[in-house]
């Protein structure tokens, strides 16, 4: 299969390769996407393969052609810094934003397919005691229900709304019994064969597991069940309802990092195998329905893995970047490549 790997970074905006990593491209100049922007976090458009979103310092950027081409989308995200993106899987004109530092932290949605957005109550002190300034790292939505949707708070805590975003409950209050801890990393929402789901809760320190709709939770500890005590991002196997990983390193940005898979829903860990020692802590995934089985991964200081097994083992490719902040990738390689930038 012919796949387009896109890189975000803070920096040199998005990077990509159209032909297995052999050569990488900045985007032209003279695009509404700055080359050298800071961009946030991808989001593949659920309801066009080709097409893929970018939160950047500004705003929200869109590519119609696996990201040669950058419009910005004229919308409420002006002027934001978009830290993460996600839509629904049941609904794909349902996607649900989330803003942060250096702007405020704000949870916005759009229900037109993301040209269109609103912002809502769930919105975050200016400052915070951990990162000065808040950022909304983790987005969930129920794969049964558009409007069951999560948010977390780097720092400020996991929050949950049943309606879309108009209200909201605080759901870390109840965790006090293992200390608390209200500086949220990622969110997964598994649901099982027999229709019951497992919530997923990452923060800086652990992992939280719930399995009856969040009303209790396990804690899992970083440090004492990965050997890392920096946890940083979770990602599901595509098309999968029990295989996930998790992203660790020893510090942000840390000098060594490790990837764990789980086939059981996240209750046992593997170590997965690295050909070379990441340099900083795994800070971003890439997986696509297309291949379940290809997986990207990067480091914060711009090492990139690339998985062919589902995430057992990850090779690290040649190429290397300055911050990497995301990661995603499509079928098919774009007809015109638009004049790029060569970095190699």
């Amino acid at each position: 299969m012919s796949r387009t790997l896109i890189v975000a970074t803070d920096g040199q905006a998005v990077m990509r390769t159209h032909d297995d990593g052999k050569n990488w491209y900045r985007i032209n100049i003279g695009q509404d996407l700055e080359y050298d922007d800071r961009v946030r976090c991808l989001l593949v458009d659920p309801a066009n393969p080709e097409a893929v979103f970018a939160g950047a310092e500004k705003g929200l950027f869109y590519s119609e052609d696996r990201g040669v081409h950058w419009r910005r989308i004229d919308c409420a995200l002006n002027g934001y810094a978009v830290w993460k993106l996600m839509a629904s899987e049941n609904d794909a004109k349902v996607i649900y934003a989330g803003t942060g530092a250096p702007s405020r932290a704000i949870f916005f949605r759009s229900r037109d397919g993301g040209q269109t957005w609103e912002r809502t109550p769930l919105e975050m002190p200016e400052l915070c005691a951990g990162v000065n300034r808040p950022r909304m790292l983790a987005l969930a939505v129920d794969p049964g229900d558009a409007n069951d949707v999560w948010a977390g708070v780097e720092e400020g805590g996991l929050h949950r709304s049943r309606d879309g975003g108009d209200t909201w409950q605080r759901i870390d209050t109840s965790w006090s019994e293992f200390g608390g801890n209200s500086d949220l990393h990622d969110i997964l929402i598994l649901k099982q064969d027999d229709g019951s789901k497992v919530h997923l809760a990452l923060t800086v320190i652990a992992l939280y597991r719930s399995t009856d709709d969040g009303k209790t939770w396990t804690r899992q500890p970083a440090k004492e069940s990965w050997g890392l005590r920096y946890s940083r991002l979770l990602m599901r196997k595509p098309g999968s309802n029990r295989d996930i990983a998790v992203g660790i390193g020893d510090g942000t940005p840390g000098t060594t990092a490790a990837i764990l898979t789980s086939a059981d829903a996240g209750l046992t860990w593997s170590q997965a195998e690295f050909d070379r020692p990441s340099n900083s802590c795994m800070w971003a995934f890439g997986a696509n329905l297309a291949d379940p089985d290809f997986m990207l991964a990067a480091s914060k200081f711009g090492y990139l893995y690339r998985s062919t097994n589902g995430g057992k083992s990850w090779a690290k490719e040649w190429r290397e970047f300055n911050e990497i902040t995301d990661l995603a990738w499509v079928p098919g390689v774009p007809e015109d490549l638009g004049l790029p930038h060569v970095t190699n």
